[in-house]
């Protein structure tokens, strides 16, 4: 049986980066999430030997939802924002037809998309937490503190995966539960070291959202861009 688990546990972390740390740190984030990330600030990115780091676990939770978004048939949904004469033009321009033009910049949105996001996210919301923390962290352990965050607030939203790469009448309510749970991550994960009062809590955890959201704003326009600016330069 235990042979049976490490296989399995080995298998999920060769695929999707889900090992055993990674499975016990989603757990423990889920039902006591300050501990983990006092853990991750006094015992180091690996939380003294007990937890995954924030960053891989990032990674990891993200592998996840890029599958999902595979199942859902890639990144070109964010082309319908496009005019349909102006996607045509670009398609045209680039001498193909519109769905090999969607199809090669959906290609190239995919695969910055990560890492561009998680940058933009990371470096909006560190110097917040370096501000509100009452220790000196540094940039290294202001990163750390925001992928922390990050990991307990993409772990809320994981059930919401499959609605959430797609346009319709759903997405309003996905938008509003993105934020309630960006709320609920900040409150579990820092009450009693980045806020006190509740009412200082929901202050800040609304201005993290609102830093993170905008830095995602500016990340999609980018992925675009490249996706656009790729399938029109690729033969």
């Amino acid at each position: 049986m235990a042979d049976r688990r490490a296989g399995i546990g080995d298998l999920a972390d060769d695929t999707l980066g889900w090992g055993g740390r990674e499975l016990t740190t989603a757990r423990d984030l889920l039902v006591r999430p300050a501990v983990v990330l006092e853990a991750w600030m006094s015992g180091g990115s690996d939380g003294g030997g007990v937890y995954a780091r924030p960053l891989r676990l990032y990674l990891a939770l993200n592998a996840i939802l890029m599958l999902v978004l595979f199942l859902k048939g890639g990144a070109g949904f964010l082309l319908t924002g496009l005019p349909p004469d102006r996607l045509a033009a670009l398609a045209a321009q680039s001498g193909k037809s519109v769905d090999a033009f969607v199809a090669d910049a959906d290609g190239w949105m995919t695969l910055i998309m990560v890492p561009l996001l998680s940058a933009l996210y990371a470096t909006a919301a560190a110097p917040l937490l370096r501000w509100w923390d009452p220790e000196p962290l540094g940039w290294r352990r202001g990163f750390r503190a925001a992928f922390g965050w990050l990991c307990a607030w993409t772990i809320l939203i994981l059930p919401l995966s499959w609605w959430s790469f797609e346009q319709g009448p759903a997405q309003p309510y996905i938008a509003l539960a993105y934020l309630v749970f960006s709320l609920a991550a900040f409150l579990r994960v820092g009450r009693g070291r980045w806020f006190r009062g509740l009412a200082a809590g929901v202050a800040k955890a609304l201005a993290l959202t609102m830093a993170v959201m905008a830095a995602g704003l500016v990340g999609g326009n980018l992925v675009v861009g490249v996706g656009v600016l790729a399938a029109r330069l690729m033969p």
